[in-house]
């Protein structure tokens, strides 16, 4: 996990909520890092800098594709 990538940052949980089931059903792998200190302690978020999406370098083109289709294609946004 030290050679992934963050490719987005997010305030709270929820804005990311649909992202995490997509990542999840095309067998991504990832985490969000500071998600667990942003839960317990939700004014942390800006201290921390955010919740980050990391991701394995090599899923960064599809990462990226599924986050610009549900910018663009849906009237679902992310954050």
């Amino acid at each position: 996990m030290k050679d992934f990538i963050t490719i987005a940052t997010f305030t709270h949980p929820n804005d990311y909520a649909i992202l995490r089931l997509l990542l999840e059903r095309e067998n991504i792998s990832f985490f969000f890092e500071n998600e667990t200190m942003v839960s317990v302690f939700p004014f942390y978020s800006n201290a921390l800098g955010g919740i980050h999406l990391k991701i394995h370098p090599k899923d960064k083109a599809i990462v990226q594709q599924i986050i610009d289709d549900l910018n663009t294609n849906s009237h679902l946004r992310i954050l």
